[in-house]
């Protein structure tokens, strides 16, 4: 194997050329086969195994730094840096991230996670290396998804000015998450021409650029002159007109054509935009006939790409079902999201009412607004975002949603633990960022039921915007108090009997005949998401003979103190379970509203560091929220 040899891009520089497609083949295999059981980001890796190979073997990282736009597609990169080894451990606790890491080695220059932000970080450290002295080049690979968001502009533009030797390379696959849409798309699109037009644009750059410049005061003037000669032999485009030059688009799956021309790059003074072309997925076509589904997938079966489903729905795939339910009734229901219809399950939505669903791209911040204006217009918006991305739009909730008070409803998804994707995903900061904004209502849910008539009341009832959050799991199993109608402001009290009621039963029964003697209960009181570990820990302590109830809280604001606190006066002690940082989270407010009376509290949340890879369980282990610390803490306040 060709593989398992190379530590470091010194190794791939010795490859013979006449070997690197089998070393691409390689690299292929080796990550369906960690993907296929860690699950992970499969088509995008697939898509840039080409690129890759010739990025380090043109460019000398880590004294070139590349710089990957959200970094999912970063595990050819990892191949090729010397983790080969520890490569099966990908997207494990305590292995290998699905994304760069500035800890896992000196490759990676950034931790990334998020889109759209890689020329901004690759402008920085650039202008930082020449102002120290540094001629090393940093290379910023984004994808032609991420150019949807704002942020990648203003990096452009930036650049531009600075006229820094930057070099950007556009990764043009048209996919994002979902389908790319809108204008970039488009116009990436038309950017195609043939290898015999790169090479006549090359030969004219490179006798344009035997023009003296003479002196330093004629330096503008043979610049303008240089541009406006181009602009009459070759095709200018926006990148060309943001300040840099333009070479492709070129096959990215081409090695050695990708070669010549990073070559080429490295000599150009000035940013350089490269446009490749990639198709995502190459090489397994499961991948490659859907790459919207195996662009984050599970464990799956390679021959087929079979990926297991459970027997329990999911959260999203309620949410699903209730959205395309309520759309046919409702002709004013429209639903937004940015690039994630699958993952966010609107796909359906955008099946049955197509006019009526808008995929605005990876621009978070735009899909709030607009859906301020499709408010103010008399449509009721509901805009499907992750948590972890919403937080790149909270001033666009406070100065476009909150302000005027606009009947906008915000689904977060992934909200709380989120298993594998590491610290750049976890949905945890959305209470502590939210919950202060004034005119703003949120609400977390604990089961379909529980989702579907929260949704149905955003909706249809309730005015001014709203949040609801739910995790990334299947629903728990449904029970009575699931379906108890919306009072604004109040939670789901779950008695034991109700959710044991076999147990519950035998525990009055003994307490009755005076078998137990203490009479010591406890409340759980947990925001949705932690209901299932908060009900694990409740069975628990019920077998123990300690009455044990569980509070939801379905309105995390507005809130009823006094109905909250006369619930509470029943229990010896109460436990607050949230699955968002403790700094800052309602549960300390509600301890604090407790403190006032007899009752002992105890708090569970996420501490003050940022939660690790792993999955959903050893997130929440981690963080001390499994239901064993929530029966842990209970026991305590009884001692």
């Amino acid at each position: 194997m060709l593989l398992q040899n190379i530590h470091s891009p010194y190794d791939l520089k010795k490859i013979p050329e006449e070997k690197l497609p089998l070393l691409a083949e390689e690299m292929r295999n080796k990550i369906i086969e960690v993907v296929s059981k860690n699950g992970g980001h499969l088509a995008s890796n697939l898509g840039v195994v080409e690129l890759t190979i010739a990025l380090h073997r043109v460019f000398n990282s880590p004294q070139d730094a590349i710089v990957w736009d959200v970094s999912h597609q970063s595990y050819p990169h990892k191949l090729l840096t010397g983790r080969y080894e520890q490569f099966s451990s990908l997207r494990t606790k305590d292995g290998l991230s699905g994304f760069t890491r500035i800890s896992e080695s000196p490759h990676d220059y950034f931790d990334a996670g998020h889109s759209s932000s890689s020329i901004s970080s690759a402008l920085g450290l650039l202008t930082a290396w020449n102002l120290e002295g540094r001629t090393d080049k940093v290379v910023a690979v984004i994808g032609d998804g991420a150019l949807t968001g704002g942020m990648a502009y203003e990096a452009l533009n930036h650049a531009g000015q600075l006229a820094k030797n930057l070099i950007v390379i556009v990764n043009d696959n048209q996919m994002s998450i979902s389908q790319n849409t809108g204008a970039i798309s488009r116009y990436l699109s038309r950017l195609t021409t043939t290898e015999a037009y790169q090479s006549f644009r090359y030969k004219v750059d490179k006798a344009i650029d035997y023009i003296p410049y003479i002196n330093r005061h004629l330096g503008k003037f043979i610049y303008r002159f240089k541009r406006g000669l181009k602009g009459l032999l070759l095709t200018n485009n926006l990148f060309v007109d943001l300040g840099f030059e333009y070479v492709g688009p070129l096959n990215g799956h081409n090695i050695e054509q990708l070669e010549r021309f990073f070559y080429r790059a490295k000599k150009i003074p000035r940013p350089v935009v490269i446009h490749v072309v990639t198709k995502k997925g190459k090489g397994y076509s499961p991948a490659e006939n859907d790459p919207a589904s195996f662009h984050g997938v599970g464990p799956f079966n390679i021959s087929d790409g079979f990926v297991e489903k459970f027997d329990s729905l999911s959260f999203t795939e309620i949410f699903s079902r209730v959205m395309v339910s309520m759309g046919e009734k409702n002709p004013r229901l429209v639903a937004i999201t940015a690039a994630m219809s699958k993952g966010t399950g609107l796909d359906a939505f955008a099946r049955h009412y197509k006019d009526r669903f808008f995929d605005v791209g990876i621009a978070e911040e735009h899909a709030v607004t607009f859906a301020g204006g499709l408010a103010s217009g008399g449509l009721v918006p509901v805009v499907a975002i992750y948590s972890t991305f919403m937080q790149r739009a909270i001033d666009q909730v406070i100065e476009d949603i909150a302000l005027p008070c606009r009947h906008v409803v915000m689904v977060l998804d992934r909200a709380g633990a989120v298993p594998s994707d590491g610290e750049t995903h976890q949905g945890i900061f959305d209470i502590v960022l939210l919950r202060s904004i004034p005119n703003l209502t949120m609400l977390t849910v604990c089961s379909a039921k529980d989702l579907e008539i929260c949704l149905t009341w955003a909706v249809e009832k309730a005015k001014g915007p709203i949040v609801i959050r739910w995790p990334k799991m299947s629903c728990p199993s449904e029970i009575e108090s699931f379906s108890s109608p919306i009072e604004e402001g109040r939670g789901l009290l779950i008695k034991a009997f109700e959710y044991a009621p076999a147990v519950s039963a035998r525990f009055m029964d003994e307490q009755e005949k005076g078998d137990i003697k203490e009479t010591a209960s406890i409340l759980i009181v947990c925001t949705g998401s932690m209901y299932s570990e908060a009900i694990t820990a409740a069975r628990s302590l019920l077998l123990k003979d300690i009455q044990t109830d569980i509070y939801v809280l379905r309105f995390i604001k507005p809130f009823d103190n006094n109905y909250f606190v006369d619930i509470a006066l029943s229990y010896t002690g109460v436990v607050f379970v949230e699955d968002g940082m403790k700094t800052g989270s309602f549960s300390l407010e509600l301890q604090s509203l407790l403190s006032k009376t007899k009752i002992k509290t105890s708090l569970l949340a996420f501490p003050d560091t940022f939660a690790k890879t792993g999955s959903r369980s050893q997130v929440l282990e981690e963080a001390s929220l499994l239901h064993s610390y929530i029966e842990e803490a209970a026991i305590s306040l009884l001692r």
